[in-house]
């Protein structure tokens, strides 16, 4: 099973819906806040070509990069 790093804000209702159903799914996963941490900021804004795009979900293990959450993903 892949690990997952969720780039997102506290305050952002699909960055707080995408850590509810990764947490229900048993998907392992970290989350970071990007408002409080400058590196994780400078990751999202290269995995976005420069738009502050909130959350970024990273397959951590594949690579794969998912920029938004809808809860189909």
């Amino acid at each position: 099973m892949s690990h997952f790093l969720i780039l997102g804000k506290d305050d952002c209702p699909h960055t707080q819906k995408a850590r509810e159903d990764y947490k229900k799914k048993c998907i392992p996963f970290l989350y970071v806040n990007v408002e409080k941490d400058p590196r994780a900021m400078e990751k999202l804004l290269d995995y976005t070509d420069g738009k502050y795009m909130v959350p970024v979900i990273v397959d951590v293990d594949k690579g794969d990069v998912i920029i938004g959450y809808t809860g189909e993903n």
